[in-house]
């Protein structure tokens, strides 16, 4: 039987991010189907573990969980099994796949990935220096940033690099801007990974039309006019070949792709320093 619509319960003694990352990376490779998610986070007691059994009984479906603690492990599987809806342990073959392979037991701490580390507070601190350093603000910083991304408008430059800012890198970002030349700051880095990010015209036009339309401006402007986009985009890569930076077409590829090359391309700057 062919199922297009179901209810899917996420169980966690965390945030839940996990589970949650996991259902949407499987599910996207179901066409037309429709979860309808119920989230349980931080269920750390056995009176948790007794409602989250009675939402799935009132919502059968299927149960996808990540929790450490063996006791409530146990009672929400038999719990499960009580009322005939699948419960799948998420983590189960990495971390025993991780204690064959290392030779010793997983801590079984919930929520340990969320510690304030030193990796928190540094991701913190990529995020400011994200947001401080977004569309060319404060180029004097430049010289300070892990990487920088310059591009054309509506490359995606800001949420790339606030999603950098979450793997810890700090970025920058600086518009390229036809007839507007690049901060003095940016051609003189050198600490900083920069990037050259651009798309197909057509792409661009179509983006831009769009914003546009959002904002109740529709007039005709160079900035979507054919001719104007298709030379921005010619003398963006110009200077971009010119610098000899890196370049990255964003056209067919999502924020977490892009992201994804200029984190390969950082590491292997960073390891060919060293």
């Amino acid at each position: 039987m062919t199922v297009n619509r179901f209810h899917l319960h996420l169980v966690s003694d965390s945030t839940g991010d996990t589970v949650h990352s996991v259902a949407r990376a499987c599910l996207v490779q179901f066409d037309e189907v429709q979860a309808i998610e119920h989230v349980w986070s931080m269920v750390r007691t056995l009176s948790q573990i007794d409602r989250v059994l009675a939402g799935i009984e009132t919502n059968g479906g299927l149960v996808l969980f990540t929790m450490v603690n063996e006791s409530l492990r146990q009672a929400l599987q038999e719990g499960c099994r009580r009322l005939q809806v699948p419960a799948i342990p998420v983590l189960d073959p990495v971390i025993s796949a991780l204690t064959s392979h290392l030779g010793r037991q997983s801590r079984g701490l919930p929520g340990k990935q969320h510690l304030l580390d030193s990796e928190y507070f540094a991701r913190i601190d990529a995020m400011t220096f994200a947001i401080n350093h977004d569309d060319g603000q404060s180029p004097w910083g430049i010289h300070d940033a892990d990487v920088c991304l310059v591009g054309v408008s509506r490359t995606s430059k800001t949420p790339t690099c606030l999603y950098l800012a979450n793997r810890g890198i700090k970025a920058a970002n600086v518009p390229f801007v036809p007839g507007v030349a690049l901060p003095a700051e940016l051609m003189a880095a050198e600490k900083p990974l920069i990037v050259g990010l651009t798309n197909e015209p057509e792409r661009l036009i179509h983006l831009r039309r769009n914003r546009l339309s959002m904002l109740d401006h529709n007039e005709a402007t160079d900035y979507t006019d054919t001719e104007a986009v298709q030379a921005e985009v010619r003398e963006a890569r110009r200077v971009f070949a010119e610098r000899k930076w890196p370049v990255i077409d964003v056209t067919r590829r999502s924020i977490e792709e892009t992201a994804a090359s200029i984190y390969r391309l950082y590491m292997r700057r960073a390891g060919a320093e060293q």
